[in-house]
Order: structure tokens, then C-alpha cells, then sequence
């Protein structure tokens, strides 16, 4: 079993997270900073430039000053803790870092005023770097201060969405991840996570979804997901597009409506759910649509997605009405 943080990563590009730009990216691109996949290192591999490593690495410095990148979130969030990843590096990576903040309608500008989110902290080479950070409300830009210069493989921001604003009659994707949709645990996830399921867009190679081993006895693989936000749901989607020989038989969806329900209970409760969608057919490299088919439970906060007997979904979307949520006072307005 597979019990997956709470917190997401809204500086993963495979969310929508952007590197606006860096003061200098001579060795190392900074796109690679927000890319979802874990840092490799291919000895031998080298482009013009010099050994090509697998983050974002400025030149060496010979003068004042500290190198930098500016970051859109994927979404509006609350931050929690940063993860400034060195993996690989070890003789070219920053002797410290820092980050700064800010809450914008629009891109940072030369008159953005940057707020200290994290202040400058020694790293250590081929490491995971994490630290704690202050709550400061919601953010949408991260600028990533590097001193003097060097490479980070990674930068991994893990927070909360901003909450889902009920727009009247609008239906939502209750379980998007830009929503503050969860995957809390799943059985399995040999090939694939099954927090990609909840991701945007389509996943245009088959380890960007859900992806379990072939099972060997009686059963079936499931993964428990939280909404962004309690609500009824009108229309479930289950698109198994990249997987063509190993897409689940058929997929049902339990649900309940369990706010306050601890996570060590959500495993053994969710057997016991009421059924949401009752069992489908799938079809390989398809997009299932359903929404006759699903009960009228009322609200619900969670849903267990079941597929039988194993195999791989490329997304899961779940259609719905948000109940009305109280905006903190510090939120409003942003």
C-alpha cells in the first residue's frame, strides 16, 4: 500500500508551474528545474556548453552579485515546505539558497515587491534540502535566489491550492489537483503514480498515469482520492488514452462524505462506501464518459476509484457542484 503526502507539488510543470525566466541558465536550462520526473545523471553526456546535467546551472560567477529564477505556481497556493533538490550535483552546486514570494494578478515586473519566504540556508551537495516554511498566505511566484551560482536539479514547492470558489450553477472538476484534489493512497502503483490521475491535460506517455503490476490473485487494484472540495458529483470521466494492452477491464467508484474522517481510517472505512458509479466497461485508448449512471448520493468530500482486475488510467475526472465555502478574510480579494 501507498500512502502519498497531503501536500502538493504546485511548482511541477506537469501541473502548470512555469519558469518565467533566470538570471543566467549557461550549463542548464531552467525548465528542468519543475520537471516531475526524479534528476538523472548520464555519464558521457555532454552538449556545447559542457557536461549536461540534468537541472537548472548558471555559469560561474567572476563578480557581484547571486544568480536567480523566477517561478509561476501552477495555481494560487499556501505554501508549507521546499524540497531544493542538489541531486547530482556535487562540485557545481550553490553553497546557499533562498526563496522570496508574491501574490500577483499578472508576471512579476522590475517594481514586483518580493516578500522573504525563506531566507538564504547553507545546501549540501546531492542532497534533498528541506525546510519548513512560514505560513504567508496565498502566493502565485516564487523567485529562487542561488549564491553565488551553481545547478539545482530541482525546485519542489508542496502546498494547498487555493480552495475551489463555487461559481453559482458552474460545474467543476471536483477532483482536479489545480482544485485541491488528492490522491491520499492507492494499493499499487508499480508503473505509474496515481496522483497523475488528477493532473492536467492528458498524459502523452503511459508512466504519466495510474499504472498497477498484473495481478496474480483474486481482487482488485484501487486508489482513494480526496476532492478539492465536498460536492455532488454529475459527471465522471475515465480516460485510459496511452493504455492499450493493459487498461483495466472495468472501473466502478465508491463515495462518502468524510471531512473529518483521519487518514488511517480512510482504508478500511472506503470498503463500506456507498457505490457512486456502479461497474463500467473500458475500452483501451479511450475516453469513458459517464453520467446516467451515477447515484444520487448527495455531497461527497471522498471517492475510492476501483479498476478490475489491474492495469492503467491516464486521468480521472470527477464533474460536479461545489458546496459553498467560507473564503478566509486573508483570501479575499485575491
Amino acid at each position: 500500500m501507498i500512502v502519498y503526502d497531503s501536500a502538493l507539488n504546485v511548482a511541477s510543470a506537469a501541473m502548470g508551474a512555469v519558469a518565467l525566466s533566470a538570471s543566467d541558465e549557461f550549463f542548464g536550462s531552467r525548465d528542468r528545474l519543475l520537471s516531475h520526473i526524479d534528476p538523472v545523471f548520464i555519464p558521457g553526456k555532454y552538449d556545447d556548453n559542457g557536461k549536461w546535467m540534468d537541472g537548472w546551472e548558471s555559469r560561474r560567477k567572476r563578480g557581484p552579485g547571486h544568480d536567480w529564477c523566477i517561478v509561476r505556481l501552477a495555481c494560487p497556493a499556501r505554501l508549507q515546505r521546499a524540497d531544493i533538490d542538489t541531486s547530482h550535483f556535487t562540485g557545481n552546486y550553490p553553497k546557499a539558497a533562498g526563496l522570496e514570494a508574491a501574490c500577483l494578478s499578472g508576471d512579476p515586473d522590475e517594481a514586483t515587491v518580493w516578500m522573504p519566504l525563506l531566507h538564504p540556508v547553507e545546501l549540501t551537495g546531492n542532497s534533498h534540502n528541506i525546510h519548513s516554511l512560514p505560513d504567508c498566505g496565498v502566493v502565485t511566484h516564487i523567485r529562487l535566489n542561488i549564491y553565488p551560482d551553481g545547478g539545482v536539479a530541482r525546485l519542489r514547492l508542496f502546498g494547498t491550492p487555493r480552495p475551489v470558489r463555487n461559481g453559482g450553477d458552474g460545474v467543476v472538476d471536483l477532483a482536479a489537483a489545480l482544485n485541491g484534489g488528492r490522491a491520499l493512497v492507492c494499493n499499487d502503483a508499480h508503473f505509474g503514480d496515481a496522483r497523475n490521475l488528477l493532473l492536467p491535460g492528458v498524459g502523452a506517455r503511459m508512466e504519466d498515469g495510474w499504472e498497477t503490476a498484473r495481478r496474480r490473485e483474486p481482487g482488485n487494484d484501487w486508489a482513494i482520492i480526496a476532492l478539492g472540495q465536498a460536492g455532488i458529483i454529475e459527471r465522471i470521466e475515465v480516460d485510459t488514452h496511452q493504455f492499450k494492452g493493459n487498461y483495466p477491464d472495468s472501473c466502478s467508484l465508491q463515495a462518502a462524505f468524510a471531512p473529518d474522517l483521519p487518514a488511517a481510517a480512510l482504508v478500511p472505512q472506503s470498503l463500506f462506501w456507498q457505490e457512486l458509479l456502479p461497474s463500467q466497461k473500458l475500452s483501451p485508448h479511450s475516453l469513458h464518459s459517464f453520467s446516467d449512471q451515477i447515484a444520487a448520493l448527495g455531497p461527497v468530500s471522498h471517492v475510492r476509484f476501483n479498476v478490475f482486475p489491474d492495469g492503467g488510467v491516464n486521468r480521472l475526472r470527477l464533474f460536479g457542484r461545489p458546496l459553498p465555502q467560507v473564503v478566509p478574510e486573508q483570501e479575499q480579494g485575491q
